[in-house]
């Protein structure tokens, strides 16, 4: 009797729907605003956009992006620099100046606020989410982010999975990287989601070009299509909404949220 409780509540946690899908898209490229974002506003569907605060395409297109906050999307946090660690294997592609193994915790810390300063001036928003650059969680043996959660409402990690509403590590939050993989694997996922009653998390970079990692234009759209069709059973909203809803529940229920 015990299990079908727990099947009964898992399936309302999620607004009342069967799953939560959040949408993110990283290091503010300039297929966010061509290709990802008309095509989630065709749909009324909301995400997540993880910004580096030095990009060119922040500083060219600020208008697009205030636009994009009104119309309901999230400008998270991605770092100033995009700093990752390059002692870690096949990272010669990081150069000295942006490996995060020869930062100060205080220098990642202090970046990422200023990134949140810059964010603000943005779109007038103090609550927000943040994501790892490359998923690295540490300088050395120090789990930066512990000095970082008060000024977030969760962290996206790199690691895939699915995971209930108890389950979820807010400073740590699993996702599934998309890089060529077609609709069916991305619908797949929506459906186990679905059957799970759990959280599932996209990562996109590139959306029909524009980055080394992509997603084709077509097979982004009928993940789009699939979501907006299932919109009763599935709960897509931005990273920072979800995060909340989680941190809500658990601190409700007894489990200490980050």
């Amino acid at each position: 009797m015990a299990v079908n409780l727990t099947r009964a509540q898992n399936t309302t946690v999620w607004n009342n729907k069967q799953c939560a899908v959040v949408l993110t898209y990283d290091d503010a490229i300039d297929v966010d605003l061509d290709n990802a974002i008309p095509a989630l506003d065709s749909l009324h569907l909301k995400g997540t956009f993880y910004i580096i605060g030095s990009s060119p395409v922040v500083n060219n297109r600020l208008v697009e992006w205030r636009k994009a906050v009104k119309n309901g999307h999230e400008l998270g946090n991605h770092t100033l620099f995009h700093p990752c660690d390059g002692s870690l294997p096949g990272r010669t592609w990081i150069t000295p100046e942006d490996d995060l193994s020869k930062y100060t915790v205080t220098r990642a810390v202090n970046e990422i606020r200023v990134t949140n300063t810059l964010l603000k001036t943005i779109d007038g928003i103090d609550e927000r989410t943040f994501a790892y650059p490359c998923g690295d969680r540490k300088i050395g043996d120090v789990f930066f982010y512990d000095q970082l959660q008060k000024d977030f409402i969760g962290a996206r990690g790199v690691t895939p999975g699915l995971q209930t509403i108890d389950k979820v590590d807010l400073a740590n939050i699993d996702c599934y990287a998309i890089n060529g993989q077609d609709a069916d694997y991305m619908i797949g996922l929506v459906k186990q989601a679905m059957q799970t009653h759990t959280l599932l998390v996209f990562l996109f970079h590139g959306v029909g070009g524009g980055h080394n990692l992509n997603v084709d234009l077509q097979a982004h759209s009928k993940l789009l299509h699939f979501l907006s069709q299932n919109e009763k059973d599935i709960w897509v909203a931005p990273m920072v909404m979800v995060a909340k809803h989680i941190r809500e529940y658990q601190e409700a229920n007894g489990k200490k949220a980050n």
